[in-house]
């Protein structure tokens, strides 16, 4: 087929890293419900998140000036490497008993760090390899894959670690890191792109541009500052899901939920690579966007049983793989790439700094706010909405968040500016 030609190298990169992505996810679930169980804390587990996110958001700026100016190759295949060998780290301190909470906070800022040059040079890789006209299928088969990863990743990890340990989850990843990376040295080939005058820029004035660009288009910015909202709902979302599944459930039920948020965003990536150009992609976003923030965390807050949690988590992701193929189309479509680098940088530092911001505030809410408060209310009517016991603050703040997304979402349809995309 004439498409599978055009997506040739597009494909073999996606299924490796897809692959790859396994790996490492398995790692990650399996590193967080051992935290979690020795550390009995939702703000100890979510700084894990807000250590890898943290220097991600500050050098991200930069980090698009260097993918724009560096081989695009190189610089994916040389950060994939520093990942192993902090795995690798993590496995010899983990096999010699000496294993902190502090190790797993420094090694998750060092990735941090490495992703904020990795990201965008594996963004613009993905545009130089892709057709136009192929935009919204690719970005929906990323989508796709993403959403494999998590419903296989919970199933799989648990299942290792309860036969032959968490050694044998870093083992794996290490395995499907190797494959990625000998695939993506010597069978992909990525086109690069001929500079102009932007590669006699310094760091400084090469961040600067994607700032100027920015400022020149509203209706991006605008798009960016929306997305930046929605990601700290998002992030108190998942450093508070597993404190309260684990307090009122059990690992099990934890592992259930991110397997319907899986089979949700599988569903959702499949509509999003079947679903025609739509009239106005910022609709789709809005759109999108509001149904996931109106169901989700009402039904996480007011439901005590797995099959409701999962409910709100199907309601909740199933358009969000159609909303990321608008809006990454927009993004291809509209920034030139010889600029997509540092735009797509300073697009990470903007819409993602709120992330780190979500996960340690949703921890901290959790352990001095919320659980405290129910734990001494006499309110019958709180105690009927959100239950009695460990758990039932982290489904008060739920409800609150619920409340926020709703609002951000009403908020932001009016802005004008996105009329520049209908």
């Amino acid at each position: 087929m004439k498409i599978l030609k055009e997506l040739k190298f597009f494909i073999i990169l996606w299924l490796t890293q897809l692959f790859s992505s396994l790996g490492s996810a398995m790692t990650n679930f399996a590193l967080v419900i051992w935290l979690y169980q020795d550390s009995g804390s939702a703000l100890t587990t979510a700084l894990l998140s807000v250590c890898s996110y943290a220097p991600y958001v500050l050098m991200s700026i930069f980090a698009g000036a260097i993918s724009d100016k560096w081989n695009k190759k190189t610089v994916m295949l040389v950060c994939d490497s520093f990942a192993a060998v902090c795995t690798i780290v993590t496995l010899v301190l983990l096999k010699t008993g000496m294993l902190a909470v502090w190790h797993l906070y420094l090694l998750n800022a060092l990735n941090g760090l490495m992703n904020s040059v990795q990201s965008p040079a594996s963004d613009v890789a993905t545009t130089l390899l892709t057709p136009e006209e192929h935009y919204q299928k690719t970005s929906g088969m990323r989508y796709f894959s993403n959403s494999l990863v998590s419903i296989l990743t919970p199933v799989f990890a648990a299942a290792m670690v309860s036969f032959a340990g968490i050694e044998a989850v870093i083992a794996f990843d290490l395995i499907t890191f190797t494959v990625a990376f000998l695939v993506l040295l010597w069978f992909i080939r990525i086109p690069e792109i001929q500079q102009k005058s932007e590669n006699k820029e310094t760091l400084l004035q090469s961040a600067k541009s994607g700032l100027v660009y920015l400022r020149s288009n509203k209706g991006i910015l605008w798009l960016i500052l929306f997305l930046s909202s929605i990601n700290l709902i998002a992030s108190m979302n998942n450093s508070v899901l597993p404190a309260m599944v684990l307090s009122k459930q059990n690992e099990t039920a934890l592992g259930i939920v991110n397997s319907c948020v899986g089979v949700a965003t599988l569903l959702g990536s499949v509509i999003a690579t079947c679903f025609p150009k739509p009239k106005s992609r910022i609709k789709v976003i809005c759109n999108c966007l509001l149904l996931s923030m109106s169901t989700e965390n009402f039904l996480l807050a007011l439901g005590n049983h797995p099959v409701i949690w999962c409910s709100g988590a199907v309601l909740g992701w199933i358009l969000i793989p159609l909303m990321g193929a608008n809006y990454d189309v927009l993004f291809r479509s509209n920034v030139p790439k010889e600029m997509q680098g540092r735009v797509y940088s300073v697009r990470n530092t903007l819409q993602f700094f709120t992330i780190p911001v979500g996960y340690f505030l949703g921890g901290f809410l959790v352990d001095e706010v919320f659980e405290p408060f129910m734990a001494s209310t006499e309110s019958s009517l709180l105690t009927n909405l959100f239950g009695i016991g460990k758990g039932s603050g982290a489904a008060m703040l739920f409800f609150v968040m619920g409340i926020a997304g709703t609002l951000s979402c009403v908020l932001f349809r009016r802005v004008r500016a996105f009329k520049s995309f209908v």
